[in-house]
């Protein structure tokens, strides 16, 4: 197969919507045909879970990826969402930076793993969406290093342009030094909620600080998002026709034009 695009679903604060994008935007990309690949690289494994991989099905995991103990292509398990498969993640991830800090090779394990997934016979995937834990450590390092963009989940609140600037220091500074065809795909905005001034403030600024780099899709507070990974469903799945899930078919077919604009430059 050709290889697949790689985005990196990133930002180092908690609780900005990164695992519930990357669960909804690869079952969005799977329903207009893609196939997709999510990687758990987040310890909590909030992923596999919110995907209904119980901890028994996760034979193995993007640990041992990284610490070379198998394949990524082993890891891999498939979801109730066709063409949507995952490689879940454990509590062993923790660990893993003590386990690879001497490796010569640390920053491009999960590269590497990505790279042989592309040669295997009849495997195939367009899109793999990596999503990162809440800090910029050497698993979100690894996620950049084999990423071609990142795609940065973003709340609607008051601090949000506070950590952006951190993250895009990180990211410059992977581009510069271990992936220079590194780039911000672009940056959702999550958990708008349209009575709260604020929310649309933080738009406001966001647009005018970022620009075109900003998607026009905006995702909602939503109780039926927030309900799904309780039943091991994405949202898709358990309400299509809420407006958080319509909102994650927007940001499929934004994605989708993105690249398009992208392969023809």
């Amino acid at each position: 197969m050709n290889e697949p695009r790689v985005l990196a679903l990133a930002n180092q604060k908690g609780g900005v919507g990164k695992t519930t994008t990357a669960i909804n935007l690869g079952t969005a990309l799977a329903a207009i045909g893609e196939d997709v690949l999510i990687v758990d690289l987040d310890p909590q494994g909030n992923a596999s879970t919110g995907l209904g991989i119980g901890h028994k099905q996760r034979i193995h995991s993007t640990y041992e990826v990284l610490v070379g103990d198998c394949d990524l292509a082993a890891t891999i398990v498939e979801t109730a969402v066709p063409h949507l498969r995952i490689a879940p993640s454990t509590l062993d991830l923790l660990g893993v930076e003590l386990e690879i800090a001497h490796d010569r090779d640390r920053a491009f394990k999960l590269k590497k793993a990505i790279q042989a997934l592309a040669s295997i016979d009849g495997f195939e995937c367009t899109y793999v969406l990596v999503d990162c834990p809440p800090s910029l450590n050497l698993l979100t390092i690894n996620a950049m290093t084999a990423a071609d963009a990142v795609l940065v989940p973003l709340q609607c609140e008051f601090f949000a342009l506070e950590g952006l600037s951190q993250l895009l220091k990180t990211v410059e500074q992977v581009k510069d030094t271990l992936n220079p065809r590194l780039s911000i795909h672009g940056i959702v905005l999550t958990m708008y909620d349209a009575r709260n001034n604020l929310s649309g403030q933080v738009v406001a600024d966001v647009r005018q600080f970022m620009g075109e780099k900003v998607y026009q899709t905006v995702i909602p507070r939503n109780v039926r998002i927030s309900e799904a990974p309780s039943y091991g469903k994405p949202a898709l799945l358990y309400d299509l026709k809420c407006q958080g899930s319509q909102a994650y078919v927007r940001l499929a077919s934004e994605i989708i034009q993105r690249e398009k604009t992208l392969r023809a430059a």
